[in-house]
């Protein structure tokens, strides 16, 4: 039985959409799921001090509320600077309308599948790239080859993606850049992590709260490298906008300056007729 989409009440211009059907091997990538979506989630809310960062998941991801059936919901979804309410999108939207948010997430990802692999590499990057997706990337825990390499990401140049690199490192981790995410994305040991360049560590997530329970030390200095961090990059954010607005007043006083000196110049003869 179709079910007929609803308004919400509080955000009339979102559409709630339908569930997407559940796969097979949800089982096995849920715990891949959660950890990305709660350790971005965290790290947009407490590090970056974002509150208009969607992170969310297996929800569907649709141009039109419509067309919800016919597309993509993939396991991870980043979407940055929404203007409504990340809550709202995630419980009263059930998903993600392109036509009603007003723009497609920055980020998108699919954690391998048997049932789906294929489809995630060879048919899901058009439908992606169709929906204006900056960034599809995919993720393989299973080490048994689903996807063609454990990981792999893509970038949107002029409509269509083109592979982002990823290397090995010397100890055999694969690594790879987000522009969207401003973070390196990690496979260590068959494990998906998020490394910050600026604070030269990974983003804290649920294992280490496991890893490092009594430690006060360790997360203090957790703490600290992160506050550092957010301190430069907003130091950095005030030098720039002081440098816009210094070129602002000079081009102002500039254009003012010339208007003046035409004002005051001498007016020529007036031709004959």
């Amino acid at each position: 039985m179709t079910t007929k989409p609803r308004l919400c009440m509080a955000h009339p211009q979102l559409t709630f959409l339908p569930d997407p059907p559940w796969d097979p091997d949800a089982m096995l990538q849920i715990r891949h799921i959660a950890r990305a979506i709660v350790t971005l989630d965290a790290y947009f809310q407490y590090y970056r001090r974002r509150d208009d960062v969607l992170v969310s998941g297996q929800g569907y991801l649709c141009r039109r509320p419509g067309e919800a059936r016919r597309s993509p919901y993939p396991d991870l979804m980043v979407a940055i600077g929404v203007p409504i309410s990340p809550e709202a999108i995630a419980r009263e939207g059930n998903g993600y309308t392109i036509s009603e948010i007003g723009q497609p997430p920055d980020f998108v990802m699919e954690v391998a599948s048997r049932t789906t692999a294929r489809q995630d590499y060879e048919r899901k990057p058009a439908q992606y790239a169709a929906l204006g997706v900056p960034e599809y990337w995919r993720f393989d825990y299973s080490g048994r080859g689903l996807y063609p390499t454990p990981l792999a990401g893509e970038r949107l140049v002029d409509g269509e993606y083109r592979p982002i690199e990823v290397t090995r490192d010397a100890a055999g981790v694969l690594q790879g850049y987000s522009e969207a995410l401003q973070l390196e994305l990690h496979v260590v040991s068959l494990q998906l992590r998020f490394y910050d360049p600026v604070a030269e560590m990974y983003v804290q997530d649920m294992m280490d709260a496991w890893e490092y329970p009594d430690d006060a030390e360790a997360r203090s200095a957790i703490n600290l490298t992160y506050a550092a961090a957010a301190l430069s990059e907003r130091d950095a954010r005030i030098a720039a906008e002081a440098r816009a607005n210094a070129e602002r007043d000079a081009r102002i006083a500039a254009e003012e300056r010339i208007r003046q000196l035409e004002a005051e110049a001498p007016k020529g003869p007036t031709p004959d007729p």
